[in-house]
């Protein structure tokens, strides 16, 4: 048999060779090699989503360790999404054109870089250079995760691997929040970066230890790309600051205004020199479709439902004074949930009918958000653990379906087309992640300052209520003050500021109203169409089922 020089001595047989460029082979693994694949998998996907997930769990300690501002904060946060948004345009191209081997080293080059940078902990400027290098770490290991799971799991089951990293990404988030009280049992922050460095010295040897097959290369990159890459990648980082900025510094300050028009018109000229190309890198017309756009808006619009988690949830129990050490088994339950609702997700996934997990999903948002609008001052953790685990499961259980829909209409119009629908997923999911969590920012900020008006025409001394319990509290502070102005001042203020916390929790109550009652008129939409088709016998991505078949039996 010749030597193929590209797989390193072995020629692929038609059923193992990759599907695009700069994809892996998928030849025959004997079983020991599969599982070793399967397990390097799942601990880079780990690792993947532990690159954000250790500084979402740790935000505030990293603040008061840098002694950072509000702005400054949001910034680190900022620029994670701002390098991580688009990275996979790019990675995709550069497998395509450099090979899966040169991939895998600059991955494992860039992480390596982000989380010794760390260790230094040389201050804010360098703690900002270390997040946007870990944004582009993160984009590209999760790539690799996919990878390995593929190469892991049967050929009839190859696309679950794909559906497993993105899956098991999201388990990395609640469970970096379940072990981060024990990281910082000492009080000592350097011990989360100790650990991150730790993780991707380990990443790096197994990569080494056991590689990916050798894949095609093909001339990717285009003269233009050098053009119309940094205007998206710019105008993505500017709106991405402006969703994490606005919240902080509120929406009225004027250079977000400037942030938007710029992130707005950089976009729009990269997207019009994509237009125009004759081989784009994103191919406008197609992403310009009833069905993506379509598919982007769902995708998105889940997203901003399910920010009721991040911001809901996490705020009501931090307004309850409940703390991280307080909240490791609310973690751990979410981090079990999200890994269920993946793993589902890869076992019911059924390419004739990919929009019934999104309606599924739905619905258990629309009852676990209206469940969550009953909270108070008493509520705890362990009231809220079967509605946010259901939240949890339905975070990651949609996804897998909405990747497979994109993926199905991409390469049924060919590879390169799968650039553009990476644009149009991710940008929705961050996007949409981020809008949500600064449109239920806004909204609770000014649901919060109309129940504190309420209450304040309440709160009078002209009330008996209000009267007898200052006097109370004034009473009780009568064995370390002894002016009685100053008890009744104080016994005051306290009042007021349980009525700003009673205040803070109903706001947490609309948002969740709110978030229930899109998600229920959504699921109503959908249904009606997804009822609509199936009486009328209609498959929405039969003619790509059938595009893709045959494109796989030319390859063949």
């Amino acid at each position: 048999m010749a030597e193929d020089p590209a797989s390193g001595g072995y020629v692929y047989k038609p059923h193992e060779r990759p599907i695009m460029p700069g994809s892996p082979a998928n030849p025959d693994h004997p079983v020991p090699r599969k599982i070793g694949y399967f397990l390097i998998g799942v601990y880079l996907a780990i690792v993947a989503g532990f690159q954000n997930g250790l500084l979402l769990a740790n935000l505030n300690v990293l603040q008061g360790h840098l002694d950072l501002t509000p702005v400054e904060t949001g910034w680190v946060t900022a620029t994670y999404s701002m390098t991580n948004a688009c990275m996979s345009i790019l990675l995709f191209k550069a497998r395509q054109e450099f090979g899966i081997q040169r991939f895998v080293r600059a991955t494992m080059v860039v992480l390596l870089l982000a989380n010794f940078l760390q260790l230094f902990d040389a201050g804010y400027r360098l703690e900002l250079v270390a997040r946007g290098v870990s944004g582009i770490a993160a984009s590209g290991l999760s790539t690799l995760a996919a990878f390995y799971l593929m190469q892991g799991m049967p050929a009839k089951a190859r696309i679950g691997g794909l559906l497993l990293a993105i899956g098991l990404s999201q388990v990395a988030l609640p469970l970096a929040r379940a072990i981060s009280p024990l990281l910082l049992a000492d009080g000592d922050v350097t011990n989360l970066f100790i650990l991150q460095f730790a993780l991707s010295l380990l990443a790096f040897g197994l990569v080494n230890i056991l590689h990916l097959p050798q894949g095609e290369t093909v001339r990717s990159f285009g003269k233009l790309d050098l053009v119309t890459f940094p205007l998206l990648a710019v105008g993505v980082g500017l709106l991405c600051a402006f969703f994490v900025q606005g919240r902080i510094v509120w929406w009225s300050t004027p250079w977000l205004g400037g942030t938007l028009a710029m992130a707005i018109l950089l976009i729009g000229v990269a997207f019009l020199i994509e237009h125009n190309r004759a081989n784009p890198m994103l191919h406008t017309r197609w992403m310009s479709s009833s069905d993506l756009l379509k598919f982007a808006f769902t995708g998105a619009s889940v997203r901003v439902l399910l920010s009721e988690q991040n911001f809901g949830a996490s705020g009501l129990l931090a307004a309850v004074g409940m703390g991280n050490d307080q909240l490791v088994t609310y973690y751990a339950i979410l981090a079990a949930a999200t890994l269920a609702g993946a793993m589902l997700a890869v076992a019911r996934l059924n390419p004739l009918d990919l929009r019934r997990p999104v309606l599924v999903s739905l619905a258990v948002i629309t009852v676990a958000a209206l469940a969550d609008t009953h909270s108070g001052l008493l509520t705890r953790p362990g009231n809220l653990y079967l509605s946010q685990a259901a939240l949890a499961f339905a975070a990651v259980y949609f996804m897998g379906p909405m990747l497979m829909e994109g993926f199905v209409r991409a390469l049924a119009k060919g590879p390169s087309h799968v650039v553009s629908f990476l644009a149009v997923f991710n940008l929705s999911q961050t996007l949409g992640g981020l809008a949500g969590t600064a449109a239920l920012s806004a909204f609770h900020t000014v649901q919060t300052k109309d129940h504190l008006i309420t209450f304040a025409s309440k709160l009078t001394t002209s009330d008996p209520g209000v009267a007898q319990a200052i006097n109370a509290l004034a009473n009780g502070l009568g064995g370390t003050m002894t002016d009685p102005a100053l008890r009744s001042g104080v016994a005051g203020a306290t009042v007021m500021q349980e009525a700003v916390r009673e205040a803070t929790i109903l706001a947490y109550n609309d948002v969740f109203f709110v978030i229930g009652s899109l998600a229920a008129l959504a699921f109503v939409i959908m249904f009606a169409r997804w009822l609509y088709d199936r009486r009328r016998g209609v498959n929405p991505l039969a003619k790509e089922l059938e595009a893709l078949q045959k494109m796989l039996a030319r390859n063949q």
